[in-house]
């Protein structure tokens, strides 16, 4: 039985989401041994070491569309990853699951705007109550008067991190239709991270001491930012990449709402986070937004 090109995207999005789902533990934990911008750029270094060879014979590509492509490379780099790894490190990772779920929707919306992607009247109401169900979400720090501002300073540097992710998305359809390949584009957002975060670490400690930190974190760390540099970095870019040239961009953010989910339950049963009323409500609404949303009356042939 022949694949065909959709169910092959539709089965690499499906990786990605597990990928991604478990990394959401990976940081948190990883967190523990690391500080949040010591870890981007380890996990960046990492990942634009093994990049180098596969990009150096292709920067002539950098000729065309060059500062599209140095603001992608920011953007799906340095702005989504560090926000998400400095949220992260404030907020709870069942916050961070739970507002993820934000994400498709402003994928969705960046579509309509800026690639003319048809959205329903009942999308436009789903949409609506989904950002409803994450501002409650968002807030709920302030209410409950769990671990004070820095959760709720945490839950706003991951919807940043969402509004930057959703605006790379937008620049990795517009690449990938200007003729710029996926793994072109992946290695090169790893080299502008490293780049543009590598400054922010020697300004708050010498190389020696940046050096000596890494020499000394404890092996089990270590892993975390080597999974997230190759298999939740370099591996699941490529893939989810390679699947958007197939399908359309609001089609592939319904495969989004699958990792948040794994690591909601990461978080409830490996790292003991606590749900309240205000978090079920929140999500709850949102899901409900996703719905209506996602209920499209177009088929796909697969």
């Amino acid at each position: 039985m022949q694949i065909t090109p959709r169910v092959k995207a539709y089965l690499m999005l499906l990786g990605v989401a597990l990928i991604w789902g478990i990394a959401g533990p990976v940081i948190k934990l990883t967190l523990n041994g690391i500080p949040p911008l010591l870890f981007i750029t380890y996990r960046f270094l990492i990942a634009s070491i093994f990049a180098l060879p596969f990009l150096l014979p292709k920067l002539y590509n950098l000729k065309k569309n060059f500062w599209l492509l140095l603001l992608y490379g920011f953007l799906n780099s340095t702005a989504t990853l560090g926000l998400l790894f400095l949220g992260t490190d404030k907020t709870t990772l069942l916050d961070m699951s739970l507002l993820s779920l934000l994400g498709p929707i402003l994928m969705i919306l960046f579509g309509y705007f800026f690639l003319h992607d048809h959205v329903t009247k009942r999308e436009k109401i789903g949409i609506l109550i989904a950002f409803f169900g994450s501002l409650v979400i968002a807030v709920e720090p302030i209410t409950s008067n769990d671990h004070g501002p820095d959760r709720l300073i945490g839950n706003i540097l991951i919807l940043g991190s969402l509004l930057c992710g959703a605006m790379s998305g937008l620049l990795t359809k517009t690449l990938l239709k200007k003729g710029h390949e996926p793994f072109f584009l992946i290695n090169l957002s790893f080299v502008v991270g490293f780049l543009t975060t590598l400054p922010f670490v020697l300004f708050n400690s010498s190389i020696s001491e940046t050096l000596y930190a890494i020499r000394y974190t404890p092996f089990p760390y270590h892993l975390g930012v080597v999974y997230m540099a190759f298999v939740s970095g370099t591996l699941a870019y490529y893939l989810n990449a390679k699947a958007q040239k197939t399908i359309e961009l609001s089609e592939a953010a319904l495969f989004s709402y699958i990792h948040p989910a794994i690591s909601a339950v990461f978080a409830l049963l490996l790292l003991g986070d606590k749900i309240t009323s205000q978090l079920i409500i929140g999500g709850v609404i949102a899901i409900v937004g996703v719905g209506i949303a996602e209920i499209k009356k177009k088929r796909y042939n697969i």
